[in-house]
């Protein structure tokens, strides 16, 4: 019987032992690849370094009794095979702009995988002018180097590509690429004190690193129709530091590990959550502008699926945008096609 196989009967019968297995959604059998990252001298140390830290678990999004949903706004700190497609909605001051992003996580060997994401996006303007088209293209790689079921932690590390000229530029795509290594955790609170036991159902993840443009500036020439003179309007490309975080406080750990409290379907499976996906400009004349949002919603997971949603408030008035809208719907590959799409191409 493979690892995988013997992790989720694992879980299964703890959830059985507690009679809410109906309650719980059903653990994903595979592990969690996600990112590559040798492209940076640090992150090929952090990848060196903890290769020889041991890896107690295996199980997709779950560390001893913790499952992780996938987030909306702040990248999760596993992999897995699943299919996302992620809706946002915001009124900026000038615009409205709508976005279908989806993206494909697939797992290569049992801590390895890829992502591939794009995204349809439609703006329109306050004076009645629609622009509508593809962003560009993304494609990443994580690399999930440990689980610790009794801290109910997961590390990983990864590297995101977004490919420039791969999108519409009337839509906001760049014509340079950008290349994002990352650091992700997730770090549930079951191990907290009696006392506290009430606290044990939060978990916090993140996402953390630098992002950097394969071009520092744009320069366009244009005209000036009263001089004839040639003029250069230039565009800085700063580097940036993600830092996104997320809390989550999950009622179907509340129910089975804490305290069964009554609840009923839908609550019986909901994590309530707040995302908070932030961004820190490096250089280039914006040096420690920082922007972002607070996204509190909900998510609910089933055996098959997940429905999320989550209200967009901009932290500061360098966000642009106001309040916004954003749902998920994800479908769990690895347990609708265990023995096939749903399983590492190399177990």
């Amino acid at each position: 019987m493979s690892i995988y196989r013997r992790n989720k009967l694992w879980a299964i019968s703890r959830l059985q032992e507690s009679n809410l297995i109906a309650d719980l959604r059903t653990f994903k059998k595979g592990e969690k690849p996600g990112r590559v990252s040798w492209s940076t001298a640090w992150l090929t140390l952090i990848v060196f370094v903890f290769l020889l830290l041991p890896q107690v678990s295996w199980a997709s999004g779950i560390a001893g009794n913790r499952y992780f949903p996938v987030t909306l706004a702040v990248d999760h700190p596993f992999v897995c095979d699943e299919l996302s497609f992620i809706g946002n909605y915001i009124q900026e001051s000038d615009q409205r702009t709508s976005e279908i992003s989806v993206t494909y996580s697939k797992r290569i060997t049992p801590n390895l995988g890829i992502d591939l994401r794009d995204a349809y996006r439609i703006l329109k303007s306050n004076g009645g002018k629609t622009e509508n088209g593809f962003s560009n293209f993304e494609v990443g790689a994580k690399y999930q180097f440990l689980v610790n079921d009794q801290h109910e932690t997961l590390l990983s590390i990864g590297i995101d590509t977004e490919l420039g000229k791969t999108g519409n530029k009337s839509v906001g795509a760049n014509s340079f690429s950008t290349i994002s290594p990352k650091f992700f955790f997730g770090k549930g609170l079951g191990d907290l004190p009696e006392p506290a036991k009430y606290l044990r159902p939060l978990a916090v993840t993140g996402a953390i690193g630098p992002n950097f443009p394969t071009r520092s500036r744009n320069t366009t020439t244009n005209v000036d129709p009263d001089t004839g003179q040639m003029l250069k309007d230039i565009e800085r490309n700063p580097a940036t530091f993600t830092w996104g975080l997320t809390a989550q406080y999950s009622l179907q750990y509340l129910q089975t590990y804490v305290k069964d409290v009554g609840l009923g379907t839908p609550f019986n499976r909901m994590i309530f959550l707040a995302e908070f996906p932030l961004e820190t400009s490096l250089n280039r004349g914006s040096a420690g502008r920082t922007t972002g949002f607070v996204n509190p919603g909900v998510v609910w997971c089933g055996e098959f699926i997940q429905l999320g949603i989550e209200v967009q408030v901009p932290i500061n008035n360098q966000t642009r945008g106001h309040v916004g809208v954003l749902a998920i719907m994800n479908l769990f590959i690895d347990d609708i096609f265990p023995k096939s799409l749903g399983r590492p191409i190399f177990p």
